[in-house]
């Protein structure tokens, strides 16, 4: 079974989901969106390859040899990145590469070191 979550206005446990994606108060009337309930529960953890926990400031190390698109060169397999930034967007790291400048890559081609 499915666990409302109470209301924020007067902390009432009774709440229920109507069918227009609201949640709904029966003891102060209070509405609110189930998207912005969910939102808050939520906190995105970034995994590595291996399953290791990423945070900002890690260093890590490719995996695997990257073609990065506009660009003639290739990071190559072993290429450790410091001083990594984890942003919420398609490419979950944005970092510099020495000889190939600002990076975004995905946690799925890199290794915490």
């Amino acid at each position: 079974m499915q666990t409302l979550p109470s209301c924020p206005q007067c902390q009432s446990a009774y709440t229920y989901e109507d069918g227009a994606g609201q949640y709904v108060c029966p003891e102060c009337a209070h509405e609110w969106p189930v998207q912005a309930a969910a939102a808050t529960d939520s906190v995105r953890v970034y995994k590595d390859a291996s399953g290791n926990i990423l945070q900002d400031g890690d260093t890590v190390t490719v995996i695997k040899d990257l073609k990065p698109k506009g660009s003639g060169g290739v990071i190559k397999q072993g290429t450790k990145v410091k001083n990594i930034r984890l942003v919420d967007a398609d490419h979950d790291i944005d970092c510099k590469i020495d000889g190939f400048g600002a990076m975004s890559l995905k946690t799925e081609f890199v290794r915490k070191a």
